[in-house]
């Protein structure tokens, strides 16, 4: 049975298949482990790179929250991600209704936002922008979720509370999450400890040594990338 899909969506994954690369789609499978048990089992690649995608969101960036999540039902990745760079794009706007609507759709999809950088490339502006000036409380919700990326949109959303100096919640999800089970996690806690450790180094130095023996070791290796060779010889010293 053929898919019903919407005339605006068809032109949309028309122009995304017309970009498509032949190398890509074979490597984007293997690159984003969609193998029987891995973190995107099953998931199904066009083969088109993220520049290419962000030309034909912005093609389409005044398109309609519905034709968004029509998109987001898409069995292809880089159709996501396509709705997802149109949301970034419209959450620019200094439209508070706008933002609100684009903030709870995103939060009803996350099983849609399946991957790595579907989440890094969205939720710092859909969700971390948002919630700069508002409670944090829905980020410590999602932290303790079932669902793997819903973890990660927690964790990466901190980094628009970082780029204003606002290091608290990155430091808070990072003990809340400090064991997850998944290494996907471990990198992207790691990622953003390190962020917040240049706008405070010392913090950061000072949060490591309290915790490098409980810390997993690709956590504690991101996070302290930016210390010097001195400083990572110390921290990643076994205790």
């Amino acid at each position: 049975m053929t898919e019903s899909i919407s005339p605006t969506v068809k032109m949309i994954i028309d122009k995304l298949q017309a970009l498509s690369n032949a190398e890509k789609r074979e490597v984007f499978p293997r690159f984003f482990k969609t193998g029987k048990g891995e973190y995107g089992e099953g998931d199904l690649f066009l083969g088109v790179t993220v520049p290419n995608i962000r030309t034909v969101a912005k093609q389409h960036k005044d398109i309609s929250l519905d034709v968004i999540r029509e998109l987001m039902l898409s069995k292809w990745h880089e159709a996501r991600l396509c709705a997802l760079l149109v949301m970034v794009e419209k959450s620019k706007k200094k439209d508070e209704t706008l933002r609100k609507q684009l903030f709870d759709l995103y939060l009803t999809m996350t099983e849609r936002i399946n991957n790595w950088d579907l989440v890094d490339l969205s939720c710092r502006f859909i969700v971390g922008e948002y919630l700069l000036d508002k409670s944090r409380e829905r980020l410590y919700q999602l932290a303790q979720s079932q669902l793997l990326w819903d973890n990660r949109i927690a964790i990466v959303s901190t980094y628009a509370f970082i780029r204003k100096g606002q290091l608290e919640d990155t430091y808070a999800l990072s003990d809340l999450m400090m064991h997850h089970p998944h290494n996907l996690m471990h990198k992207a806690i790691g990622w953003m400890l390190r962020e917040a450790g240049k706008r405070n180094p010392e913090r950061l130095y000072a949060y490591v040594i309290e915790r490098r023996a409980d810390m997993p070791r690709t956590m504690l290796r991101y996070a302290i990338e930016k210390f010097s060779p001195k400083e990572r010889a110390i921290l990643m010293k076994r205790v």
